[in-house]
């Protein structure tokens, strides 16, 4: 379970900001907020769910970014990079001391009754440090690392041999380089990032939509989910089917059947394995009000909407059944705002999420805020300060009145995290009136 994640110095963010999955002692008006919406682990209150709101360019993608890239380097830093090249991480460019420092990565989550606190400092040459924390009763040192100096626990150094730190490139993570020799602790830690924490993107689902097509394909409890899902989001969609086709076959484009052969060569594995999956959906066919058959489309025919919605199911099927974490941008783009809150809905609920999944996703959906489906620390803000720098703050952290509008209040900008188009229209205005000289030329 996430507890907390903390990042400075990447993209738009430059101070050390911390989204925090805890839940605080206040109480909200509607109680079932006060016990549906948050569990407990090791003595600890978690939420279900966050929402982070803010204006375009305002920081909200570029949270999502960071636990994706503390994902993906914990993931293939000792495997994927080669010694000397260049890691992959942008810093804060607005200020120039923020050229000199790291980046810094910090994540706090519950596993098999314990608790971890892991982080690292890192710029595109090399990972300047690290550090791994274990709590059961009370916080206790595994490891240290500044540079190439390392500071070991006791307990913890036949986990963490000197054969293994001198093993470390400049480039990689010593957890890393530890899981790639079977460090049972570093293995279950790496298992928990690459299993337990799901990051996608709600603009881009070619990411995921192969996941979802292949369960759809082999996993009869998964096809019955997707139909009635889909059934039940008044789409008109009767059934679904994935067809394949292999790599031979003269539907598939000339080009993209060389590009997966090569694949295939490079992978070596052989090219009548690969195949190209899609679904197809159902619709009723009617002769005046009577039923008449069926007819089947290419999901392309669906609208945007549905063909997100469907392939969403595969990573929210997955993460509610085992209670795992999904990190999502854009949750609400393409669905209808009703849809996407009853997603929401799904994750806040014990009789639907009793695994404690969590939902951490960026939104423009105000209505959320109007719906009673939040509590106040399951709202956050991103804003840029006139450095140009994100902020990130909860709705929590506010003094408001247990029965405030927090719809009302946040679109008047009582809370930041929107736009301040004041200056739009009046100069559309001038434009059209006047033509696009500037001010000063007309003068």
């Amino acid at each position: 379970m996430l507890i907390e994640f903390s990042v400075a110095n990447f993209r738009s963010f430059y101070q050390t900001v911390t989204l925090s999955l805890l839940a605080t002692p206040l109480k909200e008006k509607e109680s079932r907020l006060n016990t549906d919406n948050l569990f407990e682990v090791n003595r600890l209150k978690l939420l279900r769910s966050a929402a982070i709101y803010g204006a375009n360019a305002s920081g909200k993608s570029n949270l999502v970014r960071a636990i994706g890239f503390m994902r993906r380097f914990v993931l293939d830093s000792a495997t994927e990079f080669q010694s000397g090249e260049k890691i992959p991480v942008e810093r804060f460019r607005l200020n120039r001391e923020a050229r000199q420092k790291p980046a810094v990565f910090q994540i706090i989550f519950a596993l098999n009754n314990k608790r971890y606190r892991y982080g690292f400092e890192v710029d595109e040459e090399r990972v300047h440090s690290e550090w791994l924390y274990q709590t059961v009763q009370r916080e206790s040192l595994l490891f240290i690392r500044e540079g190439n100096d390392y500071e070991v626990s006791t307990p913890f150094r036949r986990e963490a041999p000197a054969k293994l730190r001198e093993m470390t490139r400049s480039n990689a993570l010593f957890l890393s380089v530890m899981a790639q020799f079977n460090s049972p602790l570093a293995v279950s830690l790496l298992e928990w990032f690459r299993k337990r924490l799901q990051v996608v993107s709600g603009l881009k689902d070619e990411f995921y939509a192969p996941y979802t097509m292949k369960q759809l394909q082999e996993h009869e409890p998964f096809r019955q989910f997707a139909r009635e899902m889909i059934r039940l989001a008044d789409t008109g969609i009767t059934a679904l089917s994935v067809k394949s086709e292999s790599l031979d076959s003269t539907k598939i484009p000339a080009e993209l059947r060389k590009f997966l052969q090569e694949i295939a060569e490079k992978t070596g594995k052989p090219a009548e394995e690969i195949s190209l999956r899609s679904v197809e959906t159902t619709h009723p066919v009617y002769a005046g009000e009577n039923f008449v058959g069926n007819e089947t489309f290419d999901i392309d025919d669906e609208s945007d909407g549905t063909q997100k919605f469907l392939y969403l199911l595969g990573p929210l099927f997955d993460v509610l059944k085992e209670g795992k974490v999904l990190v999502i941008d854009e949750l609400d783009a393409r669905l209808h705002p009703m849809l996407s809150r009853e997603i929401v809905r799904l994750f806040n609920s014990p009789e639907t999420n009793p695994q404690n999944a969590q939902l951490i996703f960026a939104t423009h959906d105000v209505g959320l805020l109007g719906e009673c489906l939040l509590r106040r620390d399951q709202v956050w803000f991103t804003q840029k300060d006139r450095f140009g720098a994100s902020e990130l703050y909860s709705l929590a952290e506010m003094k408001e009145r247990i029965d405030a509008s927090y719809l009302k209040n946040y679109l008047s900008g009582r809370y930041g995290g929107i736009p301040l188009l004041g200056g739009l229209r009046p100069y559309v205005e001038d434009i059209l009136k006047h033509g696009t000289n500037t001010e000063a030329e007309r003068s």
